[in-house]
């Protein structure tokens, strides 16, 4: 059976006595006696302290890439290839169960870039040369040991469904710069599913309205956008405004399903859309070299290539939240083959994550967004079918880049095998609450109240990692 939720006080002047309450209501809302218009949730908002982040970009290689072979090389770990792992080790639960597994030292060249000497294998020879803007932190860990509660952590801060993503905590702490775009978007590489689907970029327990837009990752990202030529602006215009006002009138009568008016509000979006959008994911303005920087022009980086170009028209434009996923459907996973499995992912996404920093930074837009990659958790180093990885939750590497973020630094450490963090360790929480603090807000402070409780985008948990942009 159920139950009638409780009605607002504005509900009830308007339903009791005829309605004539709300008149007042009206009056006393409104200006001159014209009736007040709800408030945009998505409307610009103050943040808690001023931050340099105006907008993220956050580049998630979904399955899982491993740090041992990307960016944090382990010279002991070569010499024991083949042995078992040390009894010095405190035990660790493996997702796939092999305790047995021969430890696995890596085939990769690691050099120093940069000021700063980040060390990068030569998996990433583009994303090396911007090691002076990258700061690479190694000391992550998670609480996720499969795919599924990993990458809900990664994007929600818990490894349980229903709570909502970081992107719909920005948009619900912030609001957005331009109200004819999405305030968050979301966009992957294949047609492949990434794990969890749309619970990744979902608003959980707030309003609809909140949750992330996915666009497409073709050349035409978003479908069904352009007015049909027989239709002028007005008759859109007028059919918008019928088939709101009959959305609202399903609505009235439930007042607790904020997808109604999530809905709603995303057909007054996609029709500010239609003057704004197209030109902002049109990629046939951009230049010849603008096009190569990010291997647009190349088949092997096409697909990534135009999604990281779309991120930055995106972010120059207002828009507040951009994830891209890479590897869409868990293809960093790699449990066997590594070799040919990394080796492939790096080269289609190596250079479009170079030209992406390359042209914020040229463009004056590094210094206000911030941009995070990485992945749900790393690999072990032990074996898996002898030439793959296990997930590893317990010690992983993840890059940042812009928004005050001070580069060609490395934080953190993993120990001599690269299994565990143990130097400034940092849980999921504390990265979601130090990119929160980026963009100026603070993660204690940003509450939702759910059914009485105040909800915290971090659990309340989490603090920020000052090191970052300190010193």
């Amino acid at each position: 059976m159920s139950f009638p939720s409780a009605i607002s006080r504005r509900d009830a002047l308007i339903r009791g006595g005829a309605g004539f309450g709300g008149v007042a209501l009206s009056w006393l809302l409104g200006e001159g006696g014209r009736a007040a218009t709800p408030a945009d949730p998505l409307a610009a908002k103050p943040g808690h302290h001023k931050g340099k982040a105006k907008s993220v970009i956050f580049l998630f290689m979904e399955g899982g890439p491993s740090h041992i072979d990307l960016f944090d090389p382990k010279p002991e770990l070569d010499k024991l290839h083949g042995q078992q792992l040390p009894k010095s080790f405190k035990p660790v639960i493996l997702a796939m169960g092999e305790n047995d597994a021969p430890l696995m030292g890596t085939k990769r060249t690691f050099k120093r870039y940069g000021q700063g000497g980040l060390w990068f294998s030569d998996w990433l020879p583009h994303m090396a040369t911007c090691a002076d803007d990258l700061a690479v932190v190694r000391s992550c860990w998670a609480d996720g040991i499969n795919h599924s509660g990993g990458v809900c952590q990664m994007n929600t801060g818990s490894i349980l469904a229903g709570r909502p993503s970081l992107g719909s905590w920005a948009s619900y702490g912030l609001g957005t710069e331009n109200t004819n775009l999405p305030a968050f978007v979301v966009m992957q590489d294949t047609t492949t599913s990434v794990v969890n689907g749309p619970r990744n970029w979902g608003a959980g327990f707030m309003p609809a309205v909140y949750q992330g837009t996915r666009l497409d990752g073709g050349k035409q990202p978003i479908p069904n956008l352009h007015t049909p030529p027989a239709v002028g602006d007005e008759r859109q215009r007028q059919k918008l405004d019928f088939l709101a006002q009959l959305n609202r009138k399903h609505a009235d009568d439930r007042p607790e399903q904020s997808e109604l008016d999530a809905r709603i509000r995303a057909y007054e979006l996609a029709f500010r859309m239609q003057a704004e959008a197209p030109e902002a994911v049109d990629l046939s303005k951009e230049t010849a070299e603008t096009l190569a920087l990010y291997g647009a022009d190349q088949k092997e980086t096409e697909a990534f290539g135009r999604q990281c170009l779309l991120a930055r028209r995106l972010v120059e434009r207002g828009v507040r939240f951009v994830q891209l996923y890479h590897g869409a459907g868990s293809k960093w996973d790699s449990h066997s083959g590594l070799e040919k499995n990394h080796g492939a992912l790096c080269r289609s996404m190596d250079k479009p994550v170079a030209g992406l920093l390359a042209d914020l930074k040229r463009r004056g837009l590094l210094d206000s967004t911030l941009v995070v990659w990485g992945g749900e958790f790393g690999r072990t180093p032990q074996s898996e079918q002898g030439n793959g990885r296990d997930h590893n939750p317990y010690g992983f590497t993840m890059l940042m880049a812009g928004a005050g973020v001070k580069g060609g630094r490395t934080h953190g450490a993993t120990d001599d095998l690269g299994l565990y963090a143990v130097e400034d360790r940092l849980h999921v929480h504390d990265l979601h609450a130090t990119w929160l603090h980026l963009m100026g807000v603070d993660n204690m402070k940003l509450v939702y109240k759910h059914k009485g409780r105040p909800e915290r985008p971090t659990l309340n948990e989490g603090e920020p990692f000052r090191k970052l942009i300190e010193g």
